[in-house]
C-alpha cells in the first residue's frame, strides 16, 4: 500500500468502480430503506436473520465480474442503516456470522479483491436504526447522544483495524447530526492514525477527500476528485419489482461523461436475498468490459474537458452531436456513440491535427483541415463496434474546441451558448461546468 497521495492518484485514474448494496433487506426485495419506509418492528425485522443464508453469494464470482467489467475498485456495504453487519463484529452482534449465513462476507470479499488486484472501498453507515440508543434517542437526550456517537466511533475503529489495509472508507447515513454532532474530525483522525494512506469520503459532513454526487453526473466546481454514484436500475438494494435497468450504451455514455470531467462512475448493483447478481446487471457489466478492453485508452488518465454555456473561462471542451470528447496530452478522443457514417466534420478545433486512428485496430483515418474545421473521410458505413467506436486524434498541442451559438466567433465580448439573463454580465457568471451543481444526498 502506497502513500495517501499515490492512493488518491490511483483513485482519480480508476474511472470505474462497482457499488454493492446487500443485506437483510435483500430478502424482502423492496429496497434497502424498507425497515424505515414500512415501519417494520425491529424485533420482526431481526427475525429475517434466521432466513439470511447468502448461500449463493460468491465473493470470487463477484470480484471476477468487477474485473471483467473493467472496473478498478469495489465499494462494498459492510453495514447499512439497518445496523446489520456483513462481517464478524465483537461490538455489533447483529451480523452475518450470528445468522443462518454463519460467514464473514466482508472478509471473503476483501480477500477476493486482494487476490485479483481490485481496490477495496468499504461502505459503512454512521446511522444505526436498530441500535439502543438510536439516532432519535440521541437527538432527545444528551447522555444517549454521547453513547450513540461513541458506539459509532467504536464500530468505525473496529472496521478499519479488522480490514487493514483498505483503500477507502466510505461513510453514509449522517442523519441526524452535523460534523460537530458526529465528532467527525476526531473520527477521521482516528481512522488516519490506523491507516494513514486511506481515502475518506465526505459523508460524515466534512469535505472529505472526494465528492460523491448521487444519481447525477455533475462534477464539483471548482474541480476536485469525485465519483458519481449511479444505480443500474432505480434502486440501491434489491427490489423485486424494479426492472428498469439502464442499457449498456447508456452506461458507456455515462462513463464517457465522467471521464470528460476527470471523475469516476460508481455503478451500483443489488444482489437478491440469496446473493445472486441480477442477470441484466451481469450481462451489462460484461458488455461494458468488452467495450473498455478495446477503448480503455480513452478513459484513463484523462484531463477535464468540460465547458460552460455562458463563458469560456479556462475550459477547453464542447459538446458533440455524435457523442462525447475526452482528452489526454495532445490526443483528443472522439467517442462516436452515434455513428456518423462514412464522413463527418468537426468544427472549432483550435490546434492543427497530426494523425487519426480508430481504437482497437490499426486503421488510419483520412482527414483534411481548413482553419478550425476538420473533415474526416473513409470511415465505414456501419460502426466497427456494437456501440460505435472511438477516434484518437493526435494534435500538435493539447486540444481545445471553441464554438458558440453563432457560426463565427464575434470580435466582441459575448455569451457562449446561453444568452445572459436580464441584468447579468459576463463577470457575474460562475465557472460551473456543463451540468449544474446538485446537492449530494445520503442513500
Amino acid at each position: 500500500m502506497g502513500t495517501f497521495e499515490e492512493n488518491l492518484e490511483d483513485f482519480v485514474n480508476s474511472r470505474f468502480g462497482i457499488f454493492v448494496h446487500y443485506g437483510l433487506y435483500s430478502i424482502i426485495g423492496r429496497g434497502e430503506w424498507i425497515l424505515n419506509k414500512e415501519q417494520i418492528p425491529v424485533g420482526e425485522y431481526k427475525q429475517l436473520a434466521d432466513r439470511f443464508t447468502a448461500d449463493q453469494f460468491d465473493a470470487e464470482d463477484l470480484v471476477n465480474l468487477v474485473k471483467r467489467s473493467g472496473a478498478r475498485y469495489l465499494t462494498f456495504t459492510t453495514m447499512h442503516h439497518d445496523g446489520f453487519a456483513l462481517y464478524d463484529s465483537e461490538i455489533n452482534p447483529f451480523n452475518t456470522v450470528n445468522t443462518a449465513c454463519g460467514r464473514d462476507l466482508v472478509e471473503e470479499t476483501v480477500e477476493a479483491c486482494r487476490r485479483h488486484g481490485i481496490r477495496v472501498h468499504l461502505y459503512h453507515s454512521l446511522n444505526h436504526w436498530t441500535a439502543s440508543p438510536d439516532g432519535v434517542d440521541a437527538l432527545e437526550d444528551e447522555t444517549a447522544h454521547k453513547e450513540f456517537v461513541d458506539n459509532t466511533h467504536a464500530r468505525v475503529e473496529e472496521l478499519v483495524k479488522k480490514f487493514n489495509p483498505i483503500d477507502c472508507l466510505w461513510y453514509d447515513g449522517s442523519w441526524p447530526f452535523n460534523s460537530v454532532g458526529w465528532k467527525s474530525e476526531k473520527m477521521n483522525e482516528m481512522v488516519r492514525q490506523i491507516q494513514p494512506h486511506i481515502l475518506i469520503n465526505g459523508r460524515n459532513n466534512l469535505p472529505g477527500d472526494f465528492a460523491t454526487p448521487e444519481q447525477h453526473l455533475s462534477p464539483p466546481s471548482p474541480w476536485r476528485p469525485w465519483e458519481a454514484c449511479i444505480t443500474h436500475n432505480r434502486s440501491w438494494g434489491y427490489h423485486r419489482g424494479d426492472h428498469q435497468f439502464k442499457p449498456t450504451f447508456q452506461v458507456i455514455d455515462m462513463l464517457t461523461q465522467v471521464a470528460c470531467n476527470n471523475g469516476n462512475l460508481l455503478f451500483n448493483i443489488g444482489p437478491d436475498g440469496k446473493g445472486r447478481i441480477p442477470e441484466p446487471t451481469r450481462r451489462t457489466l460484461e458488455e461494458v468490459g468488452d467495450w473498455l478492453e478495446i477503448n480503455d485508452e480513452a478513459f484513463r488518465d484523462m484531463e477535464p474537458f468540460g465547458f460552460n454555456y455562458y463563458k469560456r473561462f479556462d475550459m477547453r471542451g464542447d459538446f458533440m452531436h455524435n457523442g462525447r470528447f475526452t482528452t489526454s496530452g495532445n490526443i483528443l478522443y472522439l467517442h462516436l456513440h452515434k455513428w456518423p457514417g462514412p464522413g463527418f466534420s468537426l468544427g472549432g478545433l483550435e490546434q492543427k491535427a497530426k494523425s487519426c486512428r480508430v481504437l482497437g485496430c490499426d486503421t488510419e483515418i483520412e482527414f483534411s483541415q481548413k482553419g478550425r474545421r476538420l473533415t474526416f473521410s473513409g470511415l465505414p458505413e456501419a460502426p466497427p463496434q456494437r456501440y460505435g467506436a472511438v477516434l484518437a486524434l493526435e494534435c500538435h498541442a493539447p486540444p481545445s474546441i471553441y464554438q458558440l451559438g453563432g457560426l463565427r466567433v464575434p470580435h466582441v465580448d459575448h455569451p457562449r451558448y446561453n444568452p445572459l439573463k436580464r441584468g447579468m454580465t459576463l463577470e457575474d457568471v460562475a465557472p460551473e461546468s456543463n451540468s449544474s451543481k446538485k446537492k449530494e444526498t445520503a442513500q
